[in-house]
């Protein structure tokens, strides 16, 4: 698809109430939104399959009860003027329709016959395009069996005709909000959605990316609302500074604690990380019995000794220790929780991980009570499920209703008055004060390499590198999860953990180069 930096993603609600906003305010008419929605869909196809532009095909719209079966209408009629044959089957009564998608179904009308949505005909069929335009938006419900059927029908024709499956804007049987399949067991995969900007959280989130295998974004003229889910682009702002006022200590100084002998690994995955991100210097404080074991992997990061809590609050006397990373490693007894209250205690920025956050669900530590604003959390559901099980089980029991994995990320942040960066390929991060990004390992950014013993500790020495800079927890969660994709996607195959921070210094150049682009500046 085409990503940018900061495109909106929006609710089933957000989306109707935009809409609405918009035609009460006579910026535009629901026909018009029906029209550019068909001829934007029909671009996108064919700009996906140019194949389909050399001459006329076959296609088969299914079209439903609703706007969504409008859009399809338009479609279809759009396909038949390009010298297409195209069968259209319907589910509903026009009498139920809105008034623009009687419109849309009349003027196809007038060009071709509407057929009953009959499975075993669409099972039947052979045609290059079979096309999804049965339910939108707002489902929240399972689909009727006949609709089940009529997409599997849709799936089998498409693979005996060598043929392609769309959907017009969301897969039928795929909540918007939450990506949640509302069909039964095994879907059917679609070979692209044709996604109406501003595009909806379900199309990155939950079940369906698994079954898509692209989206592409349709221009139909509507503003995004501030409050969009956003979803993250590449960061712009990592370049060091030039000039003479520059020095290491200007790029900030992160610590990293690690565990004890023979459990150091991934707290040097994490330092190595923060430094190859930018942080000035990088010191990784271990205690004494793991001191040989680390300085001899060691040599750009620095090496200091830090047992208990008592000697991580003496390190962080000196005011130029800029943020903490840790938890990768650290060991969950009682070490480890004196060191991450002595961290919490000392207010600077901090990325919690792994072990640290087993010790923050611990009810009886009550560390949770003292997170701040300076922290970021970093868990994989599982840990999340066990600091936020209320929200977790929401996003299994309630997906149906449109109960995303960003909802609870948003109520998690709330609660524990911190950024959380729940991990996945739809990676969420919120913070406090309601604000959430969503960033997409999916489609042609997937990296399926990163499911590896150590990514997640990377991932947390970047977050903490970029905090040690400067960066506010959220700005430098959402930058570290961008990163942390593009170098799995430099890689490839084989990827192991280690390999990460070093194909970021390409990943940064890139960032570096293609900046000015992305500003609207070009070079002379």
């Amino acid at each position: 698809m085409t990503e940018t930096a900061g495109e909106p993603l929006v609710t089933a609600a957000q989306m109707r109430a935009l809409e609405t906003r918009e035609m009460e305010a006579g910026r535009v008419t629901g026909w018009a939104l029906m029209s550019r929605a068909g001829e934007g869909i029909v671009a996108a196809l064919l700009a996906r399959w140019p194949a389909l532009v050399a001459r006329p095909h076959r296609a088969v719209v299914l079209c439903g009860p609703g706007n969504n079966g409008g859009d399809g209408f338009v479609v279809a009629r759009l396909l038949r003027g390009r010298g297409w044959q195209v069968r259209v089957l319907h589910w509903g009564t026009r009498e139920k329709m809105s008034a623009d998608a009687q419109a849309a179904h009349d003027r196809w009308r007038a060009l071709g016959p509407v057929e009953p949505m009959d499975p075993e005909a669409i099972a039947a069929a052979r045609a290059d395009l079979f096309v999804d335009a049965i339910f939108g938006t707002g489902l929240s419900r399972a689909v009727p069996d006949l609709v089940h059927d009529a997409l599997d029908a849709a799936r089998r024709a498409a693979d005996a005709s060598a043929g392609r499956l769309v959907a017009v804007d969301m897969p039928s049987w795929f909540s918007s909000d939450s990506g949640a399949h509302l069909g039964r067991d095994n879907p059917a995969r679609f070979d692209l959605v044709a996604a109406v900007r501003p595009m909806k959280l379900g199309q990155f989130t939950g079940a369906l990316p698994a079954h898509v295998a692209a989206v592409a974004p349709v221009e139909i003229g509507l503003p995004a609302p501030e409050e969009a889910v956003r979803l993250i682009g590449p960061p712009d702002d990592l370049s060091k500074p030039a000039g003479t006022a520059a020095h290491k200590y200007t790029q900030g100084h992160a610590l990293v604690l690690s565990g004890g002998a023979g459990r150091t690994g991934a707290a040097r995955l994490a330092a190595r990380a923060a430094l190859r991100v930018g942080a000035g210097l990088v010191t990784l404080g271990a205690p004494d019995d793991a001191q040989a074991e680390c300085a001899a992997q060691l040599t750009a990061v620095m090496l200091r000794e830090i047992g208990e809590g008592d000697a991580l609050a003496a390190a962080l006397e000196d005011r130029r220790l800029d943020a903490l990373c840790l938890g990768p490693g650290l060991g969950v007894d009682e070490r480890g929780a004196g060191l991450v209250a002595a961290a919490l205690a000392s207010g600077r920025r901090a990325v919690l991980d792994a072990d640290a956050l087993t010790l923050l669900a611990d009810p009886e530590r009550g560390l949770f009570a003292r997170l701040h604003g300076g922290c970021l959390l970093t868990p994989h559901m599982g840990e999340f499920a066990r600091l936020f099980p209320d929200l977790a089980r929401r996003v299994t029991e309630e997906a149906a209703e449109g109960y995303s994995r960003a909802d609870a990320v948003r109520a998690a942040a709330a609660r524990a008055g911190c950024t959380v960066l729940l991990k996945g390929a739809d990676t969420v991060v919120a913070d406090p004060s309601g604000d959430v990004a969503l960033n997409a390992a999916l489609y042609d950014r997937a990296a399926p390499w990163l499911a590896t013993a150590g990514a997640g500790d990377v991932l947390a020495g970047l977050a903490a590198g970029l905090m040690a800079r400067g960066r506010a927890p959220a700005r430098a969660a959402a930058a570290a999860a961008w990163l942390h994709v593009e170098a799995a996607r430099r890689v490839g195959p084989g990827l192991i953990a280690e390999d990460l921070p070093e194909a970021l210094p390409a990943v940064l150049a890139a960032c570096e180069a293609e900046a000015p682009a992305r500003a609207g500046i070009s070079g002379g």
